[in-house]
């Protein structure tokens, strides 16, 4: 994959382009034997091995932070879907149709010089209500009425089941209020750390000046602002410490808030959102305790500072050109990207944003092959079958815990494609009012979500949007999800062999299977409740096998003196060692696993390894990954790659790994969980 535009030549049935022809599909060369790097060993770095030659040759686009599979394969699924917003937003739609709705909020949001023309004006309205705002009631009412536009600033909350009680959705608020990437940002003085604090300094100072102020009344306004966040920094809890889900689950009478916490007003906040609650899970008290004192000892003044930057920053996007350009400024030191994205592609990810599954029904009538949907659900039972005989051989866990194991597994929801019920949104949409648009939509979706206070889940929705690449794992609803933009190649083809398949979505579908038995999922039960189903032995067994993948991944080099965050990126690391045996299993039901005939001068087992390596061929930039490493609960591709495979016996078979190789284990190093 050596630029974006054979990016948009390879794409697979199951996402092709109209016109592709059966010999042009089953022409394709599912392993790229050219760029097989054979000057480096696969035993000392496979990823570069396979990746290598395109990744020496990638070029990074100037708008982007990456270039490759995985999340970045959005690059060219979005081209997809600027071709079908440019059509139907030239179209004549019917009124109220997905197709107006979202051709229409498209072409608002086209119409640049009607939207600089405006200024700020559109937000004006919602800076004079902070304006007005004299005393705690009337800002906490206002941070209130600014939740149900969908826009948070203090206050964090979310609708979704009750960890205890999975039949339910309960309120949940948690820890917020930061302008910066994570809570470390306010704390390190590393150089690349304080360069990205001066650029939200500046980003903040630019904001207040845009709006009228002075630049020297701009910069302390900025600079109050700061220390606000960094003293709520302060209770933040890590992203480490909040992957133990019981020590993040506080549920809490709302009398008992009122009298612990009075000058947040919960009742009167409930209240105002419509939310009938006589308890709340509060997910990280320190932060609210923290929020009720601030409350009091940070003047009004300086709260209506922070409340009206947050609410620049949070609508700056949708303002005209200046707003734009001050985020952006600041989030390209975050990603290194060095140009905005074209006008029509930043519009393809607000629609996708907010008319997300409108739009994805127009992409699955195009690009979705229904073939595709019944062969990936073939794969996931048979990794369900292959994971069960894992379980069955595990020499760690007792019996009784393997019962309950089976079970988790068997229950688990499969989510294919697309949704079987879609999401209507219930808005207008004027071509020519692209603030209001907007507004319309984060209020359609504050009321759609808050619409599920009290309610059982809804299992037939999905969170997120089909054209999407990615997959995830819910455990609260036990289910897994693959939309339809992750069946494509370089995951997925209805034309490849089984060793490609199975090495692609098959290691894709073993990731998130395994995610319901992870360091997470795992204090999860097959119903979505958070409750020990383990035995006290097998559950220390397991956090012993958990804590060798941390101590092995703190030791692997990103950047410079970077590492990996092994404690942080834990789920996923035994989601990626895991996966690789089970899809392996399931891969040696096939006729083509338990044959040895060579494609490509391949044996099936080389193949199944060199199509892991394919799917995670990434190469980003170095700011990109520096926040990465911080931030994301993945590690990085390379290791996604490197570090699993050192670990899979059939690895060092398939390619003689032999001593002496970088990444060679001996067979008692080999760590394996599942």
């Amino acid at each position: 994959m050596k630029n974006l535009l054979f990016v948009l030549l390879i794409l697979s049935i199951s996402c092709s382009p109209e016109g592709e022809t059966n010999e042009s599909k089953t022409a394709r060369n599912f392993v790229e034997v050219s760029e097989i790097d054979t000057s480096i060993k696969p035993g000392d770095n496979f990823f570069m091995y396979v990746n290598g030659i395109w990744y020496d040759t990638a070029k990074i686009a100037d708008d982007q932070s990456g270039v490759g599979s995985y999340s970045f394969l959005n690059i060219p699924q979005k081209k997809l879907l600027e071709n079908i917003l440019e059509e139907v937003s030239r179209a004549e739609n019917p009124a109220g149709s997905i197709e107006q709705k979202v051709g229409d909020f498209y072409a608002s949001g086209m119409d640049t010089e009607a939207i600089n023309s405006r200024g700020f004006e559109p937000i004006k309205p919602i800076l004079e209500e902070i304006e007005s705002i004299s005393d705690l009631p009337s800002l906490l009412s206002f941070v209130t009425d600014e939740i149900k536009s969908n826009s948070e600033s203090i206050i964090g909350l979310g609708i979704s089941p009750d960890a205890e009680n999975s039949s339910i959705n309960i309120a949940h608020f948690s820890q917020t209020g930061l302008g910066l990437p994570d809570r470390d940002y306010y704390f390190k003085s590393d150089s690349s750390t304080l360069a990205i604090q001066q650029a939200y300094l500046d980003y903040l100072a630019t904001l207040f000046q845009l709006t009228g102020t002075d630049e020297i009344t701009a910069l302390k306004n900025a600079q109050s602002v700061y220390a606000i966040e960094k003293k709520l920094a302060e209770s933040h809890k890590t992203r480490i410490e909040r992957r133990v889900v019981k020590e993040n689950y506080h549920k809490m009478a709302v009398s008992e808030l009122d009298q612990k916490q009075p000058n947040i007003r919960w009742s009167s906040m409930l209240d105002q959102l419509g939310l009938d609650a006589d308890s709340v899970d509060v997910r990280q008290p320190a932060y609210y305790e923290t929020l009720n004192s601030m409350l009091k000892t940070v003047s009004i003044s300086d709260w209506k500072n922070y409340i009206k930057a947050h609410t620049l920053s949070s609508y700056a996007e949708v303002l005209s050109k200046p707003f734009e350009d001050a985020s952006f400024a600041y989030e390209k030191v975050i990603s290194g990207q060095s140009t905005q994205l074209t006008r029509a592609q930043q519009m393809v990810q607000k629609v996708d944003r907010q008319l997300g599954f409108a739009l994805g029904q127009l992409y699955v009538k195009r690009y979705f092959n229904e073939d595709a949907k019944k062969r990936v659900l073939d794969l996931v039972n048979n990794l369900q079958k292959a994971f069960e005989s894992r379980i069955n051989q595990l020499d760690w866990m007792s019996d009784s815990t393997k019962t309950q194991a089976k079970e988790k597994l068997y229950a688990i929801t499969k989510k294919i494609g697309y949704p079987d019920e879609w999401r209507e949104y219930d808005v207008s949409i004027d071509p020519t009012k692209y603030f209001e648009n907007v507004l319309a939509l984060r209020k359609d979706q504050s009321r759609y979500q808050l619409d599920k206070f009290g309610k059982a889940p809804n299992k037939l929705e999905w969170g997120t949007t089909p054209s999407t690449v990615t997959a995830y794992y819910n455990p609260s609803l036990n289910e897994i999800v693959f939309p339809a933009g992750i069946l494509q190649y370089p995951y997925f083809d209805l034309y490849a062999d089984d060793a490609i398949n199975y090495g692609g979505i098959g290691m894709v579908i073993g990731h998130e299977l395994t995610h319901a038995f992870d360091d997470q999922g795992a204090q999860y039960d097959k119903d979505g409740n958070v409750k020990n189903w383990w035995t006290e032995a097998d559950y220390e067994k397991f956090k012993g096998k958990t804590q060798q993948l941390i101590e092995r991944y703190d030791t692997f080099t990103v950047l410079d003196s970077v590492h990996v965050k092994g404690a942080m990126t834990i789920g996923e690391n035994t989601a990626d060692n895991g996966a690789l045996y089970i899809a392996y299993e399931a891969f040696k039901l096939t006729e083509q696993g338990q044959d040895t005939t060579k494609i490509d001068g391949f044996t099936p087992d080389q193949r199944f390894c060199l199509s892991i390596a394919r799917i995670w061929r990434v190469k980003t930039r170095d700011e990109f990954l520096r926040t990465y490493v911080n931030t994301n609960s993945h590690s990085p591709a390379v290791w996604r790659v490197n570090g699993p495979l050192m670990n899979f016996d059939p690895f060092y078979t398939a390619f003689n790994i032999q001593p002496g190789d970088v990444n060679y284990k001996s067979e008692a190093e080999r760590i394996k969980i599942w």
